[in-house]
């Protein structure tokens, strides 16, 4: 498979200094029996993506069991990355690159050998907790973190199917976080309208089978966070989302829960993809088509003239699918 990523690449190193804290590494757990593993191979298709989110707990709660799922489906499905789209570090996000939580937010839980494959992450409001540049330059240390910029894109291509991945820095977009300097320093250093014009431009010219973009915080969701941060994604991103009729599906993370949600006479499936390790009570909003208080993760799985979008919960059962045909 050929996958096109605007940037430069990122550097080899070894995980040299963060390797010396003195922690001792969790126990392998024992391989689990699913029975809904016959099922697996559905999804698995002509390009394969993982996408995860608010999983990072020290590998407690369903964190670890739910990332060894993870590395028995991928023995299944061959996903060629993993989307991680924010709060990978829960709480105050990371001091450093050094920082013992690279180790037991990350190394250490999603260490199954069917996970080293390429991941792609975002910052989430807690990474916005703590030291931004830290998280975007974990990729000279660990090979499999790919992050060139806060907010980037990707095309995936195999055999004429291809499919663009729009990754964006959502946190900066919401007014209530540029303002709370003291809680979130860099939120108000990123430039809101740069990467709404940059995204502008990335659409106008996406001329991909699908397009897929993704970001933390929701548009539309059920929750009980603030309505201000829904009403700024509203305002800020969702008329560039519009702009060029060419924007499959919305997917993010924050709410903690599994959402799937369709607006009247709006093209765009907005999912939220739920925790990786401690999910939150939902119920239904004006468009909700499926929602549940299960954790897990999703995988898309992209075909020339299908897209889905598979939510799995902890137990490895596929709960619901977003289909969109051509």
């Amino acid at each position: 498979m050929n996958a096109q990523q605007t940037s430069n690449g990122h550097a080899n190193a070894a995980l040299d200094n963060a390797a010396q804290v003195s922690l001792v590494q969790p126990t392998q757990l024992t391989t689990r029996q699913y029975a809904s593993r016959g099922t697996w191979a559905s999804l698995r298709g002509e390009i394969t993506l993982y996408m995860t989110n608010d999983m990072g707990r020290n590998g407690y709660y369903d964190q670890k069991p739910i990332a060894e799922l993870m590395g028995e489906m991928a023995g299944v499905v061959d996903p060629e990355c993993v989307l991680a789209v924010g709060d990978i570090h829960h709480f105050n996000g990371v001091a450093s690159l050094q920082d013992p939580l690279w180790l037991t937010n990350y190394e250490w839980v999603y260490s199954h050998p069917d996970l080293m494959i390429d991941w792609f992450p975002v910052c989430g409001n807690h990474e916005y907790r703590g030291n931004t540049q830290a998280f975007l330059d974990y990729g000279k240390v660990s090979r499999r973190w790919i992050m060139p910029a806060k907010y980037y894109t990707k095309i995936f291509d195999h055999k004429g199917t291809t499919v663009r991945v729009v990754f964006l820095d959502t946190t900066p977009l919401i007014d209530s976080y540029r303002k709370n300097t003291e809680t979130y320093p860099d939120a108000c250093k990123e430039n809101r309208e740069k990467q709404l014009a940059w995204l502008d431009s990335t659409l106008k010219n996406a001329k991909e089978d699908w397009v897929i973009v993704v970001g933390h915080h929701p548009i539309y969701a059920y929750t009980e966070k603030k309505e201000s941060e829904r009403l700024d994604m509203q305002k800020y991103l969702l008329p560039v989302l519009h702009r060029y009729n060419n924007v499959d599906i919305y997917a993010c993370g924050h709410i903690h829960n599994f959402q799937h949600i369709q607006k009247k006479g709006d093209p765009i499936d907005y999912v939220v993809n739920s925790s990786s390790s401690l999910a939150r009570p939902v119920k239904p909003i004006d468009g909700t088509v499926f929602c549940s208080s299960d954790d897990g993760y999703s995988i898309f799985t992209v075909d020339k003239k299908q897209l889905r979008m598979s939510m799995i919960d902890k137990d490895g059962n596929i709960i619901h699918q977003i289909v969109k045909n051509k």
